[in-house]
């Protein structure tokens, strides 16, 4: 009769802090002593060297993480136990999912520690179940720049301030607690925020320091390694609907009265053409003073808005209500379409403003760049755009449909109300379904 396989012992990934073997459980301290190989970064292996077995091999993964779970998967399958070391919590931004998606979860064990949050936020005496919680404990990222796209190492993280109000976060060597508060300073938040910063927990210089003003934590050199508490107290803006006037804009007229300026009931009913999800990838073509592009970003919050304005007045408005609103994924080209769109991501949707005479050949190129499923949405106020529109998509085999907008708004006179017309809109949409 033939004997069943012998499962190879599971690999116990414990979580550990800086107090070492005095702060691991019972249980972890005989999985560790009873182990035949330890993993981990060289100063975790060094916190529990003296009280593993003496013929117990040690294996430092610092430079060589690729390595591990084929480390692990050979040791197991030799019927060696194995423990690996991870920093408090192995599943909060740890090595454990990373780990378990390699060899699978049923060739583990897991014993956490103290997650590094938990006890930063005990040192803040402070609730932590509200809490985002994000990492740039990663390559350098870099310093923030306004506009920038998400390929930009800070990108996630800065998304993740901007929709939380209370935000923790694990920093790196590189990407400090200072860069951070450089970064949320250029994004508009010194007004606003503060930062709580735990260096070396459970260490002997551990440091806590509480409620810095980001100027002050800009200018700090704080001692690695350390977790973060981003919290802000402003009420944010509403994410649709804002007000005409809410924008700085160019008017033609001497008064300042009537600006060029996607009106908002225009405004409102072409961002429901567009149909966006949270994390959609646009393009505003014909930027102006931002405002659908900008109210587009507000409505993808995880998503991001590539725009482009020829006009330098208006692009620099537009740059000035992004600063305004602190809308941070957008990014705004100075030029003429369809200049630099090579560069750009396949969107999932486009609007067009302005086209600059290169209407037809404007979306025959986007159309052929949508994703499946993708809208164009166009606002037109000539019949002469109209036309070339319908007729450009008619070519194309696009299926299409136009709405007639003509709002009026009411306006004093005397003692008294009146009802002022606006100029009818075109709003033209498109979607890449028939094609």
């Amino acid at each position: 009769m033939m004997k069943p396989s012998k499962t190879p012992p599971a690999c116990t990934l414990l979580g550990i802090l800086d107090d070492g073997w005095a702060g691991l459980s019972d249980t972890a301290r005989q999985r560790l002593a009873a182990a035949d190989l330890v993993i981990g970064a060289g100063r975790t292996l060094d916190l529990v060297r003296p009280y593993l077995a003496a013929s117990a091999q040690l294996r430092d993964m610092d430079g060589q993480l690729g390595q591990v779970p084929g480390w692990i998967a050979a040791a197991r399958e030799a019927g060696h136990r194995v423990g690996a070391l991870a920093t408090g919590d192995p599943l909060c931004h740890g090595i454990a999912s990373w780990l378990t998606g390699k060899l699978g979860p049923q060739g583990f064990e897991i014993l956490p520690a103290v997650s590094t949050l938990q006890l930063a936020f005990a040192r803040f005496k402070t609730a932590w179940q509200d809490i985002r919680i994000a990492t740039c404990h990663t390559a350098d990222a870099g310093e923030w720049l306004v506009g920038a796209p998400p390929s930009h190492g800070l990108y996630k993280l800065m998304r993740s301030i901007a929709r939380h109000p209370r935000v923790a976060l694990f920093t790196g060597p590189e990407n400090t607690p200072a860069r951070l508060a450089r970064a949320l300073i250029l994004a508009g938040y010194e007004e606003d925020t503060r930062l709580s910063v735990a260096c070396r927990l459970l260490l002997a210089d551990e440091a806590i320091y509480r409620d810095l003003s980001l100027a002050e934590a800009a200018e700090m050199d704080f001692p690695q390694p350390n977790v973060v508490l981003v919290e802000r107290t402003a009420t944010p803006a509403p994410a649709f609907g804002l007000e005409d006037g809410e924008y700085i804009q160019r008017s033609p007229r001497s008064d300042q009265s009537g600006g060029l300026i996607t009106k908002q009931e225009a405004r409102a009913l072409s961002l429901a053409k567009l149909r966006l999800k949270p994390d959609a990838l646009v393009w505003d073509i014909g930027a102006g003073s931002g405002s659908v592009g900008l109210e587009a970003a507000r409505l993808a919050p995880e998503g991001h808005v590539w725009a482009i304005e020829k006009n330098t007045g208006d692009a620099e408005n537009a740059r000035a209500n992004a600063a305004r609103f602190r809308v941070g994924n957008y990014t705004l080209i100075e030029g003429k379409a369809p200049q630099h769109l090579d560069g750009w991501p396949d969107p999932d949707a486009v609007f067009i403003g302005g086209s600059g005479g290169e209407l037809a050949a404007l979306i025959e190129l986007i159309l052929g760049r949508l994703k499946p499923g993708g809208r164009l949405v166009m606002n037109f106020v000539t019949l002469e755009n109209l036309a070339t529109a319908t007729t450009a998509l008619q070519a194309i085999g696009a299926a299409w449909e136009v709405v007639q907008l003509q709002a009026s708004r009411s306006q004093p006179i005397l003692d008294m109300h009146r009802m002022a017309a606006q100029n009818p809109v075109w709003i033209v949409t498109a979607s890449k379904e028939n094609l």
